[in-house]
C-alpha cells in the first residue's frame, strides 16, 4: 500500500522516523485488544504487521469478514487531537464527495474518527490496494488531474477555527537554517559561499513571487505535501491519495508547483553530483495538463510556478540539513550543491518553463 516516493522524498527514506535504539514501534497485545473493541469489523480473520512508514507509528493489516483495514497509532508529535480532528474532518469530507482516499473507519458506539487510550491516538482505515508511482506520462496527468479536483471540492470547505500554517514561500525558517548548517555538516571549503548563493536565490524566487501579487491571491484548504509517495495508483489512474497531515489554508498554486516539482525531478543514485540539472519538462507540461483539465491556472500562478519550484526545492533540503546534517543518507553538503544546480537551472530556464506549461 505504501507508493514510491519522488528521487527527492526517496532520499528521506526512514529519516527521523526511527523508535529509540532504531527498532519500529509495535502494538502491545493489551492495547490491540482495547483498541479493536472499540469497531464493529465482525469476525478476525488475520492480523499482519504493516512495516511501512514512520517506525514511530506502527501499523497492522487486518482481514476480517467484513473486509481489510490498517490500524495506525500515531507518532508522538503527530498525535495533536485539535490537529488530527481537523484532517479527519477534511477527510471526511472528501470521502462524501467520491474523492479517492482511504476511508476513515467511525468507531462502534459514537462514529468518532480516533481512538484516543491512555496517550495513544489511533485510526482504522479502509485498506487500499495500489501500486506506486508508475512514472508514465498517464500517471503523472492524472496526479495534475485529482489535484485540481481536491482543490475544486475544497474550494468552500472551512473549519472553526482555521488551519493556517505557512508554506515553504517565502519560509523564514530558511534563514535560520542556512545559518545552522555550518555547525550540522563537516567543515569544507566553500560551504559559505554556497549557502550564501543558496538564500540568494532563494529570497530573489520570492521577491518574483509576491512582485506577481501572491499574499492577495485567495487561499483554501490545500494538501500540503503533493508528491508520488502519497498517491496509489492502478492502471494509471490514482486510486488513494493519503497523508492529510500537512493540510492548511493557502493559495493553491503552493500545491501546484510542489508537485511540479516531485513530479518533473530528476534524481538518481547515492551520489548527487550525479544528478542532472534540468527536470523532465515532458511530466511537468503533462502535469500541468491535467491540473488544467480540471481546474484552468491563472497566467499569474502560471508565471509564479518555477519560482515556486526553487523555493520549494530549497526549504525542503535545508531544513533537514540544518538539524541532522544530511538529507536522509546523503550527506548534506553534496546535496546542497545539488540542489543549487537545479535551482540554478530553474531560475535560468523560468520564461522557458512558463511558455512550456502555459503555451
Amino acid at each position: 500500500m505504501q507508493p514510491a516516493a519522488s528521487p527527492i522524498q526517496s532520499a528521506t527514506s526512514g529519516a527521523g522516523q526511527s523508535a529509540p535504539g532504531g527498532q519500529r514501534e509495535r502494538f502491545a497485545a493489551d492495547e490491540l485488544a482495547i483498541v479493536l473493541s472499540h469497531y464493529n469489523l465482525g469476525v478476525i480473520e488475520s492480523i499482519a504487521e504493516f512495516n511501512r512508514g514512520s517506525r514511530r507509528a506502527p501499523k497492522l493489516l487486518i482481514t476480517s469478514e467484513s473486509g481489510r483495514y490498517l490500524l495506525k497509532r500515531r507518532a508522538r508529535g503527530k498525535d495533536d487531537l485539535n490537529k488530527v480532528r481537523l484532517t479527519h474532518a477534511l477527510q471526511r469530507y472528501l470521502a462524501a464527495q467520491q474523492f479517492p482516499l482511504p476511508r476513515l473507519i467511525g468507531t462502534a458506539f459514537d462514529d468518532d474518527s480516533m481512538v484516543v487510550w491512555r496517550s495513544g491516538v489511533y485510526e482504522l482505515f479502509e485498506y487500499i490496494n495500489g501500486q506506486p508511482y508508475p512514472h508514465s506520462l498517464e500517471a503523472t496527468y492524472e496526479a495534475g488531474r485529482v489535484l485540481a479536483l481536491y482543490h475544486e471540492l475544497l474550494t468552500e470547505f472551512r473549519l472553526d477555527p482555521p488551519s493556517s500554517m505557512g508554506s515553504y514561500h517565502n519560509q523564514g525558517m530558511v534563514d535560520q537554517g542556512l545559518a545552522a548548517i555550518p555547525s550540522s555538516v563537516p567543515p569544507e571549503e566553500g560551504l559559505d559561499s554556497l549557502l550564501q548563493a543558496l538564500g540568494e536565490t532563494f529570497h530573489c524566487a520570492a521577491e518574483k513571487v509576491e512582485a506577481l501579487g501572491f499574499s492577495q491571491w485567495p487561499k483554501q484548504y490545500v494538501h500540503g505535501d503533493w508528491h508520488p509517495g502519497n498517491m496509489l495508483f492502478r492502471d494509471n489512474r490514482v486510486v488513494a491519495v493519503i497523508d492529510y497531515d500537512s493540510a492548511r489554508q493557502l493559495q493553491r498554486i503552493t500545491d501546484v508547483a510542489n508537485g511540479s516539482l516531485q513530479f518533473s525531478i530528476i534524481g538518481g543514485d547515492q551520489d548527487p553530483s550525479q544528478w542532472p540539472d534540468h527536470v523532465d519538462e515532458s511530466r511537468l507540461k503533462r502535469f500541468i495538463r491535467g491540473y488544467d483539465g480540471v481546474s484552468i491556472l491563472s497566467r499569474a500562478e502560471i508565471q509564479a510556478l518555477p519560482w515556486l519550484m526553487a523555493e520549494a526545492l530549497i526549504a525542503e533540503a535545508v531544513l533537514p540539513i540544518a538539524i541532522t546534517g544530511s538529507f536522509g543518507r546523503i550527506g548534506g553538503t553534496g546535496f546542497l550543491r545539488m540542489v543549487q544546480r537545479k535551482t540554478q537551472w530553474i531560475t535560468r530556464s523560468a520564461d522557458a518553463l512558463i511558455s512550456l506549461v502555459g503555451g
